[in-house]
């Protein structure tokens, strides 16, 4: 892996680890700072948040800068947020701590995905920005449970602490290996070229197939202790391996995702989403035997985030020369997406359905994505069409399909 792709990816590795690792340690924030367990969960709520306000606003607002120096921005301000996690005095000022430090994380990612792409040809697009989220994938598979285990054994401000220092480093590999590169837009229509690409029709579209991609991996994912530990019979100790694997599935999804982006974006996610469906339906048989549950759970984790790649590199063919504020969207989406699955799984589990019933919402979410993804698919060739039809001479024009 080429060095700025690699720095990149340590910068994705620690919004990712800082991310998911709040969840594993809600009780001994909540120990800590004397408040109740629910009280403490806000405080993914509030990261979550500070992506969704932060991606769209910052992307924006360092649309005509360029390029690395904003990535250290972001990166310094990520890094100084959680240090100043690791020593805030109460719930108040972590919460605000925490939506501050979700600020600059979607925008990381979606200028690191425009800067890996633009460092290497077309062809292999796809692939420098599936190296750049493979630091969001290791990151579930490494960097979370050591972050965990840090913080039970030498309290949760330790692994804030740490974290802080990861950005610190990533700042310093982007600054040393990132090479020098122009803004993404130039001019005084620099920032209205990028929010006219965001509303194209077929970028809508894409934002709602992330939604509902990534919110059919959420809703199964937010419940799957309890679907392993209650219907599956599997052990608390088990569970810690099984969320590996599932980490695994990520970075292989990462990985070949990229790889078949390369080729055919919205082919991908085409195979993706039908696939998550069909894997996520299976759950509710396969929960039940250990090997096949195993392969389920990599299924999950690898279709999902093979998502990931394919698209960004739609959009980015989708949006041409203003890719920043739509990249950065797709963060806004993913989290949108986190949030809509964890609801829709906790609402049919809350009505009576079993603890598997979120496997068939997140289905469902998929085949929605899928559907919308069809709908975009659909319009693209008509476009196409009626392109060729407007360029045919005209003795030869009546012979387009309109």
């Amino acid at each position: 892996m080429p060095l700025a792709l690699l720095a990149l990816a340590l910068g994705t590795f620690g919004i990712g680890t800082t991310e998911f690792v709040i969840m594993g340690l809600l009780p001994e924030v909540a120990g800590d700072l004397g408040v109740p367990l629910s009280e403490a969960g806000h405080l993914v709520s509030a990261y979550a948040a500070g992506v969704v306000v932060g991606a769209p606003l910052l992307a924006g607002a360092t649309v005509k800068l360029p390029r690395r120096p904003v990535l250290m921005a972001l990166m310094g301000v990520f890094a100084v947020g959680n240090l100043a996690s690791a020593i805030a005095p109460g719930i108040g000022s972590l919460m605000v701590v925490r939506f501050l430090t979700g600020l600059p994380h979607g925008a990381f990612f979606g200028l690191a995905s425009v800067t890996a792409a633009a460092m290497v040809g077309r062809d292999r697009r796809a692939t420098a920005v599936s190296r750049v989220f493979l630091g969001l994938t290791v990151a579930n598979v490494v960097g979370v449970p050591l972050a965990t285990l840090l913080g039970q054994a030498a309290g949760w401000r330790a692994t804030f602490a740490v974290v802080g220092v990861i950005g610190l480093v990533a700042l310093g590999a982007v600054a040393a290996f990132v090479p020098a590169a122009a803004p993404a837009a130039t001019g005084k229509g620099a920032l209205r070229g990028e929010v006219a690409a965001l509303r194209q029709p077929q970028v809508v579209l894409s934002l709602a197939a992330v939604v509902f991609g990534f919110g059919a991996m959420f809703a199964c994912y937010s419940y799957v202790t309890p679907m392993l530990t209650e219907v599956g019979g599997f052990s608390t100790a088990t569970v810690t391996l099984l969320l590996a694997v599932v980490g695994l599935g990520m970075t292989a999804g990462s990985v070949l995702g990229g790889r078949a982006a390369d080729r055919a974006p919205l082919g991908t996610l085409y195979v993706c989403l039908l696939a998550l469906a069909g894997v996520l339906v299976s759950f509710v048989v396969t929960v039940h035997h250990p090997v096949l549950a195993v392969l389920s759970l990599f299924g999950a984790g690898m279709f999902s985030l093979a998502l990931g790649p394919a698209i960004q590199t739609r959009i980015l063919d989708l949006v041409g020369e203003a890719p920043t504020v739509a990249s950065a969207a797709i963060q806004s989406a993913s989290n949108i997406a986190n949030s809509l699955g964890a609801w829709l799984g906790g609402m049919v589990i809350a009505a009576g359905l079993g603890y598997l019933a979120p496997t068939i919402v997140g289905a469902a979410l998929a085949v929605v994505g899928l559907a919308v993804l069809a709908l975009s698919g659909g319009l693209e060739v008509r476009g196409r069409r009626r392109s060729a039809a407007a360029e045919a001479p005209d003795e030869t024009r009546e012979l387009v399909p309109a």
